[in-house]
């Protein structure tokens, strides 16, 4: 048999004479193969594209490094512009890879770092204080911006440093009230004031972009406080533009601190790799704090040079909350990826099982095993290593990614299990389909035990912490469970099914007993485990999985309603308007209201004679603010305890760090203007809208009675699906002179944050990935059911032809068909949900939800049986709606053929 004249032969033959097969399992290499190929790929531009979503999504100043330095003292007849051209460009050759500067180049000028006073009477004060007026120089200012009226500024004089020009932006123009040709005044001493003439008026082509990034107040005004406390006062801060010609003779003099040159250089994150964010905050280090900064303070002479950048923030938050997201990217790839072994091992068992007796044939007539092996891997290569090469090409041409090293490890390996899982099962193992005693027995017991081992390592250490990357035991635990669910799934399901059909036995009518006795599987050597297995490994991952996602939502949803303190708040800072509560509760999706008065700066008198200031206080109903309590979880209460009280006394709950201060005597209470003596009943911990510091809970009813103005709400808690927008809105319709009185109303939505958090790039991608791998899985799941009902489609068709001679009808057949399919599916849907729910109870309390919920929760994985019975029910829907498929397509020819031909077997 090794001779070369005896082998060369065996591969055409075998190829010719079972064409189909041999398309069939280059067709299933295909698939493998290329999804093997294509996860790494698709990982890659997925974190790739979040990670570039998350980088854009800060603010104009987010991806830009700015680099600013009080000008240099120069002569009055040195070239301000040209020097200021060249700290442009020593700043942004300091920008190096893997830095990418944007298109268009770096952005740089130089302002004033202190405004003047404009004594123009026509101006707006708001508080009776002047305008301020800054001056700035932007380089090519022209080609970002177009004017609206007038020109841009030219230079006045030689020498002037008091009369100049000026333009401005549409919106500081409208809010300053003035146009083309208006001069305004900045003061100074009698014999030098300075004038800045209006001469043009412009608008940002896009207001948007980074080239306008740190230019505050130049395309609108800002509204600025000067002062603290009640002797603050609000006036209006502008910039205003000045040509290149007046750099050195007005911003100068402009103001007694010397003017502030500055470069930002945009950086280029549209070719970011989530691969490379720990090189890029390296660069960006040693650019704003580290070596070349030094070197660059020493090259150009500026020793106040500071370098500044959003980006390493951004960066920090992207891999923070890529490593967050990874078990979870990895979780539904590697379900996907043993679904995929499973239908391998599962199409080789299934193609030696057809092939035993010519095997067997083979070795009686003096054939070795290495070459029966050596045969066997010379059919399978002609049909795997193409297929393997063209699904390696489609995957590197259709997911265009610069990392190419995964994929072509991937689909190596892939290869190579493809390649070589059917000879070494039919050539080593030739038996292996007759279930074997010991050697089963091992296997099993060992899969058992590695399941065991697993969840001992859970209880006894957790696991790993977010931020510390894939933890292997979170992701092959579920595997683990879900094989081990199988191997005792497969030993039970057919004494299970053996029961029933003994109970369908003494009923009437023959389908039942027919599918349920064959069910069973007596007599029979097709495997049933690895069905199982591919079955309940989809199950098991998706639901383990799923239930992730969904505590994640929650989690997010109740600690957000729980740091609100209700899913709906709004907050005054005076009384809300008249009828608001009534009108609240009538607001589509809002179920209930609760309506109280607060203070957040109230003071208590404590046990040792002195004063707590900042005390918040609640003046509330007590029993619909303990349901309240109760709904969010925290901070719950008996509202028995608030119902006593004293003529000049009411009951409070209090913080505990508060009551470890108060003794069980009448303590003081004081707001602003009023005052109230309690006496401590009970505590309370994170009640709704207690707020992080010390607070007091007291009863509405007893503490109107002793201060009537209580009775006047400045604080609303709903309850329901209602977002912002609508509460605000019904406060403009209530109160539209709110901004006028200075009423300012504080509306938050438990829904709309929730929303706000859950919208991260990378968590989307995370969970993009994860619903592909559970179709993926789910996949492969129906064509190790397909494999399987072709597998055994001939010697059904023979069954049925037999009964159909003896008067079975159609229908009759069909439901023969699915009754016998539907124990395994059914068996495996129910286990793997369990499975799956178990998992949770065993791996739910050691997983941190903080970094995927988007805040620090002490939330943890709980159990969801509608997530996890939801996706069991699919699967079993779509095993059974493949199983009629199959029988109506193949069943009716195979049957007339059979039916035809008789039986020869």
């Amino acid at each position: 048999m090794s001779t070369p004249d005896t082998v060369a032969p065996w591969v055409p033959t075998r190829l010719r004479a079972t064409p189909a097969a041999a398309w069939l399992a280059a067709a299933l290499v295909l698939v493998s193969v290329f999804l093997a190929a294509a996860l790494p790929r698709a990982l890659d531009r997925s974190a790739d594209s979040a990670l570039r979503a998350h980088l854009r999504s800060g603010d104009k100043d987010g991806s830009v490094v700015s680099a600013v330095s009080m000008r240099l003292a120069m002569s009055p007849k040195d070239d301000f512009a040209e020097k200021l051209d060249v700290f442009a460009r020593t700043m942004s050759g300091a920008v190096q890879a893997p830095l990418v500067i944007a298109p268009g180049g770096a952005v740089y000028g130089t302002n004033t770092v202190d405004g003047r006073d404009l004594d123009n009477p026509e101006l707006p004060r708001p508080m009776g204080k002047s305008p301020v007026l800054g001056l700035s120089h932007l380089h090519a200012v022209d080609g970002q911006a177009a004017l609206t009226a007038g020109r841009w500024p030219a230079k006045v004089s030689e020498g002037a440093t008091t009369d100049f020009e000026v333009v401005l932006s549409e919106q500081v123009a409208a809010k300053f009230g003035v146009s083309v040709g208006a001069v305004l005044d900045a003061g100074g001493s009698s014999a030098t004031r300075f004038r800045a003439t209006v001469v043009g008026v412009f608008r940002p082509a896009e207001a948007a972009s980074s080239f306008w990034s740190g230019t505050d107040c130049l395309l609108s005004a800002c509204l600025a406080t000067s002062g603290v406390g009640g002797d603050s006062v609000d006036y209006w801060k502008a910039s205003a533009l000045i040509g290149p010609e007046e750099i050195g003779n007005v911003l100068g003099t402009w103001s007694a601190r010397p003017p502030q040159d500055f470069v930002r250089v945009p950086i280029d994150v549209s070719g970011a790799r989530a691969d490379q964010v720990p090189q890029l905050r390296k660069a960006l280090g040693t650019l704003t704090g580290g070596p070349k900064l030094t070197d660059l303070q020493n090259a150009s002479g500026r020793r106040d040079l500071v370098m500044r950048s959003g980006l390493p923030t951004l960066l920090e938050e992207a891999q923070q909350r890529q490593e967050a997201v990874a078990p979870l990217t990895v979780l539904g790839p590697a379900g996907a990826a043993g679904v995929a072994l499973t239908v391998l091992l599962l199409a080789a068992a299934l193609a030696g099982e057809r092939r035993v007796g010519e095997l067997a044939l083979l070795r009686a007539r003096g054939g070795s095993r290495s070459g029966v092996l050596r045969r066997l891997l010379g059919e399978s290569a002609v049909t795997t290593l193409p297929a393997a090469l063209v699904a390696t090409v489609l995957a590197l041409v259709l997911l265009p990614t610069p990392r190419w090293g995964g994929a072509l490890l991937c689909a190596a390996v892939a290869t190579l299990v493809a390649l070589l899982v059917f000879p070494l099962r039919a050539a080593l193992f030739p038996d292996a389909g007759r279930a074997g005693g010991r050697r089963r027995v091992v296997a099993e017991l060992l899969v058992v035990l590695l399941a065991a081992a697993a969840a001992v390592a859970v209880r006894q250490r957790g696991v790993a912490p977010a931020g510390a990357g894939v933890d292997l035991l979170l992701v092959s635990a579920p595997l683990l469970i879900a094989l081990a669910g199988a191997v005792l799934l497969a030993r039970v399901l057919p004494a299970v099914v053996r029961l029933a059909a003994r109970v369908a036995a003494g009923r009437r009518g023959a389908v039942g007993f027919l599918a349920l006795t064959r069910a069973a599987g007596r007599g029979e050597r097709r495997p049933t485990l690895l069905p199982l297995l591919a079955l309940m490994l989809a199950v098991t991952t998706a639901g383990f999985g799923g239930t992730l996602l969904d505590s994640v939502d929650q989690g997010r949803l109740r600690a957000v309603r729980a740091d609100a303190g209700a899913d709906a708040r709004v907050l005054s800072d005076s009384p809300l308007p008249a009828g608001f509560a009534a009108a609240a509760e009538r607001l589509p999706g809002v179920s209930g209201g609760l309506s109280a008065w607060t203070d957040r700066e109230a003071s208590v008198g404590t046990a040792d004679s002195g004063l707590l200031s900042n005390v918040a206080v609640i003046v509330v109903d007590p029993v619909e603010y303990a349901e309240l309590a109760d709904r969010n979880g925290r901070g719950g209460f008996d509202p028995a305890l608030l119902a006593g009280g004293g003529p000049d006394w009411v009951p409070a709950l209090v913080t505990p760090a508060l009551a470890s201060r108060l003794d069980d005597g009448s303590r003081s209470l004081h707001t602003n203007p009023w005052s109230l003596t309690f006496r401590k009943v009970g505590t309370i911990t994170g009640g709704p809208a207690l707020g992080r510091g010390e607070a007091v809970v007291v009863p509405a009813r007893q503490s109107i009675a002793l201060v009537p103005q209580f009775a006047t709400a400045n604080l609303w808690l709903g309850t329901g699906s209602v977002h912002a927008d609508a509460l605000r809105s019904l406060l403009q319709q209530l109160d539209p002179r709110a901004a006028e009185k200075g009423a300012h109303y504080g509306v938050r939505s438990a829904l709309d944050e929730a929303a706000a958090l859950a919208d991260n790039p990378m968590q989307h991608a995370a969970a993009k990935v994860f619903l592909s791998s559970v179709a993926a899985a789910g996949g492969f799941a129906v064509l190790a059911v397909l494999l399987t009902l072709v597998r055994s489609g001939p010697e059904r068709a023979a069954l049925l032809a037999r009964l159909r001679t003896m008067g079975l009808r159609p229908r009759q057949g069909l439901a023969v068909i699915l009754l016998e399919s539907l124990p395994t599916a059914l068996g495996a849907a129910v286990a793997g949900a369990l499975l799956a729910l178990g998992a949770v109870l065993l791996l739910g309390p050691a997983v941190d939800l903080s970094a995927l919920v988007g805040v620090v929760t002490s939330e943890r994985m709980a159990p969801s049986v509608p997530t996890v019975l939801g996706q069991a029910l699919v699967l079993l829907a779509v095993f059974s709606v493949t199983v009629v498929a199959e029988a109506l397509v193949s069943g009716r020819r195979q049957i007339a053929a059979e039916l035809r031909a008789g039986d020869e077997r």
